[in-house]
């Protein structure tokens, strides 16, 4: 399955995008849980035309500057609202190198495995802090239904992960000091 397909009928289904814009919101919102490149995401703009599920109206910005605005067939809000209402089964646990490094930690150094574990620490301590100051841009949970709605919900739980995840790096740290 093309699961980035769906992601993008989504994201123009909220708003019709450009290229560009649709990048942007993987390096930014949707960075968070899921990725796509550059490299991948304008193939698939094109086999998605191709499909007949979205369409695009070329503007002019600036002077000369062409650019593709896409917008959602009904073809494509049809496919998406399938996707969207079927149920999946658990996807295999994401890859994470550090881990992994951790999982042979036997073969570090002592000193130098808590200088890992505290880079990480810090690193996720970082990333949790600006999830948070995110959350807090809310004054309340958004309405159901509402576009803010489901930002609210993946954001609640990336803080989730990303918590547990710095608890999990403490006691790491304490275990090494023991």
């Amino acid at each position: 399955m093309r699961t980035l397909k769906y992601a993008i009928l989504g994201l123009i289904n909220r708003r019709p995008s450009t290229g560009y814009d649709i990048t942007k919101e993987f390096k930014a919102e949707l960075g968070n849980f899921w990725r796509a490149r550059h490299s991948q995401i304008y193939p698939e703009l094109k086999r998605l035309v191709n499909e007949g599920l979205i369409e695009y109206e070329t503007v002019i910005a600036g002077e000369a500057l062409e650019k593709k605005v896409y917008s959602l067939k009904d073809k494509g809000r049809e496919e998406l609202l399938e996707w969207l209402n079927k149920d999946e089964k658990m996807v295999p646990t994401a890859k994470d190198k550090f881990r992994l490094r951790m999982y042979f930690s036997s073969n570090i150094e002592q000193e130098h495995l808590v200088e890992l574990l505290e880079s990480q620490l810090e690193q996720r301590r970082e990333k949790l802090a600006t999830l948070k100051k995110k959350i807090d841009g809310y004054s309340e949970v958004p309405q159901f239904g509402s576009q803010e709605f489901g930002d609210y919900l993946v954001l609640e739980s990336a803080i989730l992960r990303e918590a547990a995840y710095v608890e999990w790096l403490e006691r790491s740290i304490k275990r090494c000091s023991q």
